[in-house]
């Protein structure tokens, strides 16, 4: 091939690279959520097209496509009992125990969906409390389980999970299984080979289906979902890994809370699987929407949230619960790295008078996290934000405490990933005796954290300031 030759494949190369960067700034500037990512997106793609292609194909994108059409092929399937259940709620409802009832609104706004009433709530602590009460209720199945789990290991605890839904696939009980492709990667063949022999219908939540999703590594399917028989079901922070339940040396204690729900909220939590099952497998399934019968007397809101919203819901439920507290709002969660406007409302909360208070670990599992996580808590700890640092391992626990009537528990951290570009379910309880539970299990974590005091920036080395100024750049994908 001739010297000339050369060139010209080189230069329609080059000049394709620039296209495909020109073509990818302008998607960037008409689907990205904030002006400053587009910005720099789109001036990044144009200079730079060589390095910030290839990035914007993994990293750009923050909505996730395909999936919303799949979520309303699901209400197609399924609208006649959807609907049934949705009337029977309504006459389930009893008075809010919220005295504004536009709070309670607007979370049903920002969610999608109802508060439900009739129900029963009990607080899970910690690994063995947790695992002993999930294996309980999968050896009572008699007709289906649906399980979803973000990290599924072939360890000690992966293999008693295997071995519980075995034995109940050999009594014929139908199972559902879903893991999220990157969390589970080292999952192993001969145990998905172990489940499937048996008849267990276990298919991971891929996230690079179809074409124009072929680059997108950066979704991920962060939930944490079991229901069995449709009467009772489980949502909370932890995985199925030895590391969990404080086996692994390199975490220590692992401090974690899930919640285990009964009564017609069911409906909701199995649709939000549904949809995810749908996605990762295209097909139906049959499934029994009556067994959800009254349990009590909680209401309960469920609030998934995902990048295939039409709004960021995640991000809009954070600031909401912060907004709206009027004595209280704690917030433990293993990372963070908010948005300016989480940052702006827990400034505002402290400003206002309202004992804002925040429950981190003390060492972050990642080392980006961590440094970034310095910037922002010199942000608000200025304010009056209580910081607490938990020592005693490492707390990994999604929970928020807003006044005396509302607490969430669930999958979501209050960081971008989660705000963004995660699939999360957060439980939302409206009652006076659970939010006394968990205001009770807070203080208990408290008493094993160190508080921070006011946290000047400047005050830090100049090197550590550099690094945390760095790592928030980073912000987005943390």
């Amino acid at each position: 091939m001739t010297l000339s030759a050369n060139f010209e494949i080189g230069a329609i190369i080059v000049a394709a690279i620039h296209m495909l960067g020109f073509f990818s700034a302008a998607e960037a500037l008409y689907l990205t959520r904030t002006a400053q990512g587009a910005i720099a997106w789109g001036l990044s793609l144009v200079i730079f097209p060589y390095i910030a292609v290839p990035l914007y194909l993994v990293f750009g994108r923050s909505r996730f496509r395909g999936y919303k059409k799949l979520r309303i092929k699901f209400h197609k399937i399924y609208s006649t009992d959807l609907a049934n259940h949705k009337k029977s709620f309504s006459q389930l409802r009893t008075p809010s125990l919220l005295e504004d009832h536009s709070v309670e609104r607007t979370f049903e706004a920002i969610s999608g969906t109802q508060f439900v009433s009739s129900n029963s709530i009990r607080l899970l602590i910690d690994g063995d409390e947790i695992f002993a009460s999930i294996f309980e209720a999968i050896r009572r199945a008699e007709n289906y389980v649906l399980i979803q789990f973000f990290i599924v290991r072939d360890d000690r605890i992966g293999k008693e999970l295997r071995d519980c839904l075995i034995e109940r696939a050999k009594a014929g009980v139908k199972i559902h299984f879903i893991y999220d492709e990157i969390g589970s990667k080292d999952l192993s063949h001969a145990y998905l080979q172990s489940l499937r022999e048996f008849g267990i219908e276990i298919f991971p939540f891929e996230t690079r289906q179809g074409w124009n999703n072929f680059f997108q590594f950066n979704f991920r399917n962060h939930r944490k979902i079991l229901v069995v028989d449709g009467k009772v079901a489980f949502v909370g922070g932890l995985n199925v890994g030895d590391e969990y339940l404080g086996r692994e040396k390199e975490f220590g204690e692992w401090r974690d809370t899930h919640v285990e729900i009964m009564g017609p909220a069911l409906i909701s939590i199995q649709s939000i699987f549904f949809s995810d099952w749908l996605w990762a497998t295209g097909k139906q399934t049959t499934i029994d929407w009556k067994n959800a019968k009254k349990a009590g007397s909680v209401e309960i809101l469920s609030i998934a949230s995902g990048p295939a919203d039409e709004r960021e819901t995640c991000a809009l439920f954070f600031s909401e619960a912060i907004r709206v507290a009027k004595e209280r709002i704690w917030i433990s969660s293993p990372y963070f790295v908010p948005d300016e406007a989480v940052i702006r409302e827990l400034q505002l909360a402290a400003l206002r008078g309202v004992d804002v208070r925040l429950i981190l670990p003390k060492k972050s599992d990642h080392f980006l996290v961590g440094l970034a996580s310095l910037f922002y808590l010199c942000e608000i700890s200025s304010f009056g934000v209580k910081v607490f640092q938990y020592y005693k391992g490492f707390l990994h626990q999604k929970v928020l405490l807003i006044d005396q009537n509302l607490a969430a528990v669930g999958t979501a951290n209050l960081d971008n990933r989660s705000f963004r570009l995660n699939f999360e379910i957060m439980i939302l309880a409206s009652d006076q005796k659970f939010n006394s539970q968990v205001a009770e299990m807070l203080e208990r974590d408290m008493t094993n954290c160190a508080q921070l005091k006011n946290m000047e920036f400047g005050e830090f080395p100049l090197w550590q300031r550099l690094s945390a100024k760095f790592a928030r750049l980073f912000a987005p994908i943390l």
